[in-house]
């Protein structure tokens, strides 16, 4: 017999709506970002476009007679047909099926680009709001000292690395590792995605031109944002790997209804 179950709540209202809304929004984001990107699938550091120099490119080349895509990294090259570079019989940073829309139209990748990116700030301040004011920063995703002991986190490390999953107690509450990402996650990673999308507007370089200088110039700014954007999307993996493996039901209850099913340790 399966130990029993106690359901406690794990996520308020305002929570789990600005989840949701966060999410769609930032999967429209990055649909549509890869758009943008595709105008010109390269990266630079620095103030200005060095053509000749850029640290990532997604391009393509012929050999053999035919059209093959090539990724740059750095001095490195790699063959990336259908994939990077060359897809769909079409010279393209990203496939099609990557990006919104999957048609090439750098102006109708902008709209919705632009048109989310409000979507996502007010929904942000909404959550950070709420959460500053109802406790749940500091309830939920401060580490509590005990946490943050190299002992306890090297033992959670390892407790991740062979998926054994927090039960009875322990999963009342958030581990280090989750509340470390989280916290990472909003008060770095997307302010930056945030602030460096901005550093990019005309509108905003001239009325805040020291903007972009923050960031070590216009072309710096924009790898900083793909490379946010990207830690981002690895946490959403990760996020959902760990969603899958410890028990989808449970987890998406949690995030729809606010309840989560405590398991008790039958050790």
């Amino acid at each position: 017999m399966p130990p029993p179950r106690t359901f406690v709540r794990r996520h308020g209202l305002t929570t789990r709506l600005t989840h949701w809304i966060n999410a769609a929004a930032l999967l429209v984001l990055l649909l549509s970002g890869l758009q943008i990107f595709n105008a010109h699938p390269a990266l630079y550091w620095g103030d200005v476009s060095t053509f000749a120099r850029p640290w990532v490119a997604m391009v393509a080349a012929e050999r053999g007679g035919e059209a093959v895509g090539i990724t740059k990294l750095g001095p490195a090259m790699f063959e990336t047909t259908g994939v990077l570079g060359f897809s769909g019989n079409e010279v393209r940073g990203f496939p099609s099926w990557a990006t919104l829309p999957s048609y090439r139209s750098l102006a109708d990748g902008r709209r919705w680009h632009f048109a989310f990116a409000w979507l996502f700030v007010v929904n942000g301040l909404v959550y950070l709001g709420a959460g500053l004011i109802g406790g749940h920063f500091r309830r939920d995703l401060l580490p509590g000292r005990d946490q943050l002991a190299p002992r306890h986190l090297l033992r959670e490390i390892v407790d991740h690395a062979r998926l054994r999953f927090a039960k009875g107690e322990a999963a009342r509450r958030y581990n280090a590792l989750q509340k470390l990402a989280y916290l990472a996650v909003i008060f770095v990673l997307l302010p930056m995605m945030v602030l460096t999308g901005l550093s990019m507007s005309p509108g905003m370089n001239a009325g805040f031109p020291w903007l972009p200088e923050l960031f070590g110039g216009r072309q710096s700014a924009r790898t900083l944002h793909f490379i946010s954007a990207s830690l981002i999307v690895l946490f959403a993996v990760v996020h959902l790997a760990m969603v899958l493996l410890s028990g989808p039901v449970n987890g998406l209850r949690s995030m729809i209804t606010g309840k989560f099913a405590i398991r008790e340790d039958a050790r």
